[in-house]
């Protein structure tokens, strides 16, 4: 049985969680269907641009994501230090950046007197709005419908688009982020949708490399800040170049027509990760497979599972055989 959607996520564990959406029926969320010739092609942008406008809303980072035929990938990092230090005005422009908020909402933002009754409504919005902004559901829902209500008109139909329920994998450490990261980078590449990383249309490895061909990093996705340090800043551990080479030289080996090999660069990291390179090629090739829960050591997941009161250990054995040496 399936179990409520805040007795996965344990942010006292960890802020990382990878998610991924299906569409139902016999639809195309984009690409091409060989069953009806239609072409769906141009919904990725939709996806796209939708993920890049709710990281402007909600105290949640995109670190990395991609938009398939009939299903997407975010791997998101969530911030409540950051929604927690917004003042309550704060809080409501983010709110309506997204949603319409109420009239006592608005009245809040813009200065205007209220009443005591009033204040007391529009504090209990705040508070709500605030746990909101830093959850991962309405971060998903607020991705799928949208599209939903456009595919649907674009389909002359009506109905769910997507599964009912998007499937999550806490994250619990530096070597679950960075080969969750990997693996969702790289689906293009193995469903042979593009033929390396940078030819990968609508993914965050795309935005990567086209930043980084300028010196920069993208605004809208959660930056590489280098290695850990004092007062470090939000960001992804490592740097960059180094990801975007890893990224590349996986790439390269899973391809079927080009030969490939993991880089000295790339030996360092995967040394840090105490992951060996052929389980770190088994690891993005087959993460969803091999992982049906949360993803990390065994006493990362001991831990993670006793604050969200599961008494088994799902995957237990393959986190023991992949990510350690």
């Amino acid at each position: 049985m399936a179990r409520p959607r805040q007795t996965l996520v344990s942010l006292e564990d960890t802020p990382y969680y990878h998610c991924c959406s299906r569409v139902v029926r016999k639809a195309f969320l984009c690409g091409f269907d060989k069953s009806t010739g239609e072409n769906f092609e141009h919904r990725r942008a939709w996806v796209d641009s939708r993920i890049v406008e709710l990281a402007t809303i909600f105290a949640i980072d995109i670190c990395a994501y991609a938009v398939m035929s009939n299903h997407l990938h975010v791997v998101l990092k969530v911030d409540a230090g950051k929604a927690k230090l917004w003042t309550d005005k704060e809080v409501l422009i983010q709110w309506h950046k997204g949603f319409k908020g109420t009239l006592l909402t608005h009245k809040f933002v813009k200065d205007e007197a209220l009443n005591e009754f009033e204040l007391q409504t529009v504090n209990d919005c705040i508070t709500q709005y605030r746990q909101r902004l830093i959850d991962i559901s309405w971060f998903m829902r607020s991705l799928s419908e949208p599209i939903a209500r456009m595919a649907n008109k674009e389909d002359k139909c009506t109905g769910r688009f997507w599964e009912g329920r998007f499937k999550s994998q806490a994250l619990l450490d530096e070597a679950a982020v960075l080969a969750c990261m990997a693996y969702v980078d790289l689906n293009p590449v193995r469903a042979k949708m593009a033929t390396s990383p940078e030819t990968s249309n609508y993914t965050s490895i795309q935005r990567r490399i086209n930043s980084a061909i300028k010196g920069e990093q993208p605004t809208e996705l959660l930056p590489f800040v280098g290695n850990e340090r004092q007062n470090m800043p939000n960001g992804l551990i490592y740097s960059v170049k180094d990801y975007i080479v890893l990224v590349e030289d996986t790439g390269r080996i899973i391809r079927d027509d080009k030969r490939g090999a993991i880089s000295i660069s790339s030996q360092h990291i995967l040394d840090r990760l105490n992951i060996p390179a052929e389980n770190w090629l088994t690891i993005t090739t087959e993460f969803e497979a091999l992982f049906k829960g949360a993803v990390g050591s065994l006493p990362a997941l001991t831990d993670y599972c006793q604050h969200v009161d599961r008494k088994r250990r799902p995957s237990a054995a393959n986190c023991q055989k992949w990510l350690s040496a």
